[in-house]
């Protein structure tokens, strides 16, 4: 499998590489979006991998131009930026996936995965998890017959949770990873964060909880 990975941030991008590399995935590496473009219009790759943020032309322009000229290659933004409306934008434009960073290369590899399994076209994944089930087109959090559209950073923070099933994150992963690198929000917003969607599994009547482990942090697991 040959990708092109487009990231302005060369320590990153060199991790990366190595890492992909190591797991037989060849790869192209550039660092600013006009030479993503220019590589992108004459190989023939079975992914793309973007950063938002670049120089000359950004992720959201790189893809664009490349969708409007009919290409269909998979695209995963991979960025610093969290926010919905930026996620949005992104599928809109053709992206398959959105991962923000900071990220561990595990879960990296695994949208990989899941990315050249979707060729031609799109379908957002439904996240679940024992009874529960959150949809990343509208925000909706459901449980058997009940559903409730979450505000943004508890959707954030439940996207988080289940995309790491079975791994405790602590309040700095989460902080960082919901709020971002440049936060200025205090740690004590993650625990109330928590509270708003723990009211709202109790809510929903679901069998699923988020565990808290002491200095260590937070998973959702099935209530004992």
């Amino acid at each position: 499998m040959k990708l092109l990975f487009a990231e302005d941030e060369i320590g990153l991008s060199e991790a990366v590489v190595d890492i992909l590399s190591y797991h037989n995935y060849q790869v192209d590496a550039v660092y600013n979006g006009q030479d993503a473009l220019d590589y992108a219009r004459v190989e023939q790759y079975d992914g793309i991998i973007l950063d938002i943020m670049m120089p000359k032309m950004d992720g959201f322009a790189v893809l664009k131009a490349l969708r409007s000229e009919g290409c269909k290659t998979p695209a995963l933004f991979l960025t610093a930026r969290s926010e919905i409306e930026d996620r949005i934008q992104g599928l809109d434009l053709g992206a398959d996936d959105y991962l923000p960073k900071p990220f561990h290369m595990e879960e990296l590899l695994a949208r990989i995965r899941a990315m050249l399994r979707r060729r031609d076209t799109y379908l957002p994944d439904i996240l679940r998890y024992a009874d529960l089930s959150l949809n990343p087109q509208n925000f909706q959090l459901s449980c058997k017959d009940r559903s409730v559209t979450l505000p943004k950073l508890e959707y954030q923070l439940m996207e988080t949770l289940l995309r790491n099933q079975g791994i405790y994150l602590s309040s700095e992963e989460l902080l960082t990873k919901v709020w971002g690198y440049d936060t200025e929000a205090e740690l004590g917003i993650v625990w109330v964060y928590i509270c708003y969607l723990r009211k709202r599994l109790l809510l929903l009547g679901s069998d699923t909880e988020i565990r808290a482990r002491r200095s260590v942090g937070y998973t959702l697991e099935m209530k004992k």
